[in-house]
């Protein structure tokens, strides 16, 4: 199968995460969960080192249209987040604070991710044919390299060259996957990107990459498909 890629002049492989290599499921009934229950306490206990991420979190709020009031108290702020997580909200802020509250949920042992069982396999052959594979996913690179770091088939982040968040660039436009070849060193064409989401592989295509569409159970239905080449498992790239 890596033949293929090759005769199709693929020397990278871009992935989303949600709905690509992890269940939308844990997602949201676990990450953002886990998130959610923890905030508070996480923001009393470690002030000192969140205030860049509370003062983006201002920030986005001052653009908001009808948010909860926010203030400086704790209490605050933690409905803002519930606030922005219950909408799915891709606030770099957010992300931020997200992934530091899951470091210590996977340090003490509390979470452990879940990956599709196709995952490593797919890693080892394209690591094996010599493609650099990365990860492209509103959630923070921090929190990314946790999720692959602590999965329930090993730490995988051995395999993977780069992350990227939305500091490179909104998913839905065109220009962060210009910025992400050129990061890979790479050209658009050479780098093949699968997302679950028909937006962003409108937007990887304009900028030149080949791009599959992830149907996986869970996921969204996305409007008009068949505009994709699709994918049920990483087995078929």
């Amino acid at each position: 199968m890596t033949e293929r890629l090759s005769t199709i002049g693929v020397r990278g492989i871009l992935l989303d995460i949600e709905g690509t290599t992890t269940p939308i499921a844990f997602v949201h009934d676990v990450l953002f969960t886990y998130a959610k229950a923890h905030v508070r306490d996480f923001l009393v206990q470690h002030a000192h080192e969140l205030a860049d991420d509370v003062a983006q979190l201002r920030d986005e709020h001052a653009r908001e249209v009808d948010p909860p009031p926010l203030t400086e108290a704790p209490d605050s702020i933690a409905t803002y987040v519930h606030w922005l997580i219950d909408r799915d909200r891709k606030s770099t802020g957010l992300k931020s604070l997200q992934g530091k509250i899951w470091r210590e949920g996977y340090t003490n042992g509390t979470l452990k991710s879940q990956v599709f069982a196709d995952v490593r396999s797919a890693f080892e052959r394209w690591q094996q044919a010599a493609l650099k594979i990365s990860i492209f996913s509103s959630g923070s690179v921090l929190a990314q390299k946790l999720l692959f770091a602590h999965t329930d088939n090993g730490d995988l982040t051995t395999f993977i060259s780069d992350y990227f968040d939305t500091n490179v660039g909104a998913k839905g436009d065109a220009e962060s996957y210009r910025r992400i070849a050129t990061k890979m060193n790479l050209s658009p064409l050479e780098i093949l990107f699968i997302s679950d989401v028909v937006t962003e592989l409108e937007a990887a295509t304009a900028a030149g990459m080949q791009t599959r569409l992830s149907i996986r159970p869970g996921n969204q239905s996305q409007p008009d498909p068949d505009r994709f080449q699709i994918i049920h498992s990483l087995d078929e790239v």
